[in-house]
């Protein structure tokens, strides 16, 4: 391949995997049975549909490789505001990475959705969310790969050897004493966004104490989606949870550090930074991550009965194979009846955020995602913290009630 005997394409794949590993040291690369490409048109762009476009022809990917979140939900496009341009731009990436022999899965929740990893699977995973959960929660083996090189891997089949990929990457670094008891998915996400401020630094691996009963998948996707938009976590360890750690002392390579705390007013703390309280609410977002089934099945019963208020917005986004759930079992229908839209494989932040405010005058926002409130602010928006139950409830009154 790096002679180019097999190709241009083949040859483009391995020379940009041998620049990223000799950046990290790696000694050499590693089978991945799997890649996972962010490749939405806001972060790509002209010039990226163009590149996608010209190697298209050139050769098909010979792993699995599947699609974080598109863009666009192409069904509710003119709904929202998304221009004939935008669209156009969509449906160019799509028929490009289709030629790549991609699996448009449209997903950042595939560990739910499509297939979860085994322990000690080395991976090629994109989104950072994907990542920290398949790290963590399964003991698979992946780094943050960015588009091109997730895309490289899924030509060749390997990836550069560092990082989470080696033993010594999976190592505690940093002891965490948990004294707050998140109850609901909203707190175990401002839980994972204080541990991500506290490690700061992708290499850091938390070592999570004080956790006293086994949260589940929903609970450890938003903890670690936040935590890795909070600080650029790649893994953590959870005794007695997590696969790699059954007691604290067997995450860390000789003795433990002093813990630093998180307590139930550090908690509360993150939850009063992003206000809003009684303001007049424009929309009310339930996204980044896309949502299980489970969580939907809660917001059509939040909703049941209801009506979200004429001037607020009410937006869930799930996977395509949720979403097609959903639309089975009458989920679909119940938050719609309500006013709310359900949105087909993609997130929020990833949907030209920042086009949709200024054409549907969107500032103040709420939702249930930490992940979500860390980035919004950077689109222009106001961003409120909330449970699910509050989020609902706001979107009825046309007002931020938590």
């Amino acid at each position: 391949m790096a002679a180019g005997e097999a190709g241009p394409l083949l040859q483009w794949a391995v020379q940009h995997q041998v620049q990223v590993g000799s950046f990290f040291d790696a000694p050499d690369s590693v089978p991945v049975h799997s890649a996972h490409i962010m490749a939405d048109p806001e972060s790509l762009g002209e010039s990226g549909a163009a590149f996608l476009e010209r190697i298209a022809g050139q050769g098909r990917v010979r792993i699995p490789t599947i699609t974080d979140p598109r863009g666009i939900d192409l069904g509710k496009a003119d709904q929202l505001g998304h221009t004939a341009t935008m669209q156009s731009l969509e449906r160019r990436l799509i028929a490009a990475l289709e030629r790549l022999g991609v699996l448009m899965t449209n997903t950042c929740i595939n560990y739910q959705t499509i297939l979860p990893p085994t322990r000690g699977e080395h991976l090629a995973m994109g989104d950072t969310g994907v990542a920290i959960y398949c790290n963590s929660v399964f003991g698979a083996r992946t780094n943050f790969e960015g588009g091109p090189s997730a895309l490289a891997a899924g030509l060749t089949g390997r990836t550069p050897r560092y990082g989470m990929h080696l033993d010594s990457g999976r190592r505690g670094t940093l002891r965490v004493a948990v004294e707050a008891r998140p109850k609901d998915l909203a707190e175990w996400g401002a839980l994972g966004g204080l541990v991500g401020r506290l490690a700061r630094n992708y290499w850091a691996v938390p070592v999570l104490e004080g956790i006293d009963s086994v949260p589940g998948s929903d609970a450890l996707k938003h903890f670690g989606a936040a935590m890795a938009s909070f600080g650029s976590v790649a893994l953590f360890h959870m005794p007695g949870v997590t696969p790699e750690c059954a007691r604290a002392q067997d995450a860390f390579d000789g003795a433990m550090p002093e813990p630093m705390r998180i307590s139930a007013a550090d908690l509360a703390g993150l939850f009063s930074s992003y206000g809003g309280d009684g303001e007049a609410l424009d929309v009310v977002v339930f996204s980044a991550p896309q949502l299980s089934l489970f969580e939907l099945a809660n917001v059509a019963g939040l909703l049941d009965g209801k009506r979200v208020h004429a001037r607020t917005a009410l937006l869930v986004a799930t996977s395509p194979e949720n979403k097609s759930a959903a639309d089975r079992m009458g989920l679909t229908a119940r938050i719609e009846a309500a006013g709310g839209t359900v949105l087909d494989g993609v997130c929020f932040y990833q949907s030209y955020a920042r086009e949709l405010a200024e054409a549907n005058g969107w500032k103040r926002l709420m939702t249930n995602s930490a992940k979500l409130v860390n980035i919004i602010g950077g689109y222009g928006y106001l961003p409120t913290l909330g449970t699910a139950e509050a989020c609902v409830a706001s979107a009825v009154a046309g007002r931020v009630m938590r």
